[in-house]
């Protein structure tokens, strides 16, 4: 690779892996070219710790880009960047270290420039879930994301939560244990439904430990469990009305891209969603995203590379 090729350089890093594209060229199209396509675990990812971010982010790109090739742009979708100013923090450490443009945004943010669009609603639902938009003076608005002990209703980890909540109050009620119950009984490895709150709660990273069991809350609805099909329901409608939320604060709602290792691989949920969201915003269209999200970063550096000359400006955050 030339020196004088321009390479932008898009990083998507999620909850569990970080997946790295770098591309030769300043425009999409049939010209680019792939340098690198790198994925690899998240570990050591820090995003309060901005110093540290930013040298694990510049590691990563020493590592995954062949020798002699450096960045001409970067941009990076950070899971658990939450504040526009843990953001900039990041940005900052991480120019001083490459002295190139850089971006970094919520990895939600990126999903709309992946989906080749100039505007509209990220919808997250993996382990967690998160919704992210822009108001027409661009400025971001995050809601959702707080966490599986108090919030991510519709990620995996959050209707994990909410069944064994379920399969509380019909314990309480003295209902008798449908298949809900085995499948997270057999899930956690516990003997009975009260167990499930000691199992919940000794968990030392609940998104992942909670989340890893959502498939057994849908394995129950498939089993015809009448609770794991109120649980899916009742996800679904929490991811509604993180769209919602954004309307009400002012950001334009009329595509909402979504994406997720939980909503686009269960069908039983994206058409809750989507039947909660065509009733509460008729003119909203879901679109699941069909490329790698890390797409959207390789697009926003781009736009760096291209726009940029001279001082490093820092948009819309």
């Amino acid at each position: 690779m030339q020196d004088s090729t321009p390479i932008a350089v898009g990083i998507d890093v999620g909850g569990t892996k970080t997946h790295l594209r770098a591309e030769a060229g300043g425009n999409p199209g049939p010209g680019q070219s792939a340098v690198a396509d790198h994925v690899r675990m998240s570990r050591g990812w820090q995003p309060h710790d901005p110093v540290s971010a930013a040298a694990w982010l510049a590691a990563l790109i020493d590592e995954a880009l062949p020798r002699g090739a450096r960045p001409a742009a970067v941009a990076v979708g950070g899971h658990a960047c939450e504040t526009p100013r843990q953001c900039e923090e990041i940005r900052s450490a991480l120019h001083t270290l490459l002295g190139v443009p850089c971006l970094v945004v919520g990895d939600a943010e990126l999903l709309v420039p992946a989906a080749g669009l100039d505007k509209g609603v990220g919808l997250v639902a993996g382990t967690g879930s998160v919704a992210v938009g822009r108001l027409p003076g661009g400025d971001t608005v995050q809601v959702g994301g707080w966490g599986a002990v108090l919030g991510d209703e519709g990620g995996s980890a959050g209707l994990v939560r909410e069944a064994a909540r379920a399969l509380w109050a019909a314990h309480d009620r003295g209902d008798p244990p449908d298949a809900l119950a085995a499948r997270l009984i057999a899930a956690f490895g516990v003997p009975e439904v009260p167990a499930l709150g000691a199992a919940l709660e000794s968990a030392t990273q609940p998104s992942a430990e909670w989340g890893r069991h959502a498939p057994s809350v849908f394995a129950a609805a498939e089993d015809g469990s009448p609770l794991a099909r109120r649980v899916i329901a009742e996800g679904g409608r929490a991811l509604a009305s993180l769209v919602v939320r954004l309307a009400g604060r002012g950001v334009p709602v009329d595509d909402v891209v979504v994406a997720g290792s939980t909503v686009l691989v269960q069908p039983a949920l994206y058409e809750a969603f989507t039947d909660a969201l065509a009733e509460a915003l008729p003119s909203a269209r879901p679109r699941p995203l069909r490329v790698p999200p890390v797409e959207g970063a390789v697009a926003l550096a781009r736009s760096l590379s291209v726009r940029r000359s001279g001082p490093i400006s820092f948009p819309d955050r």
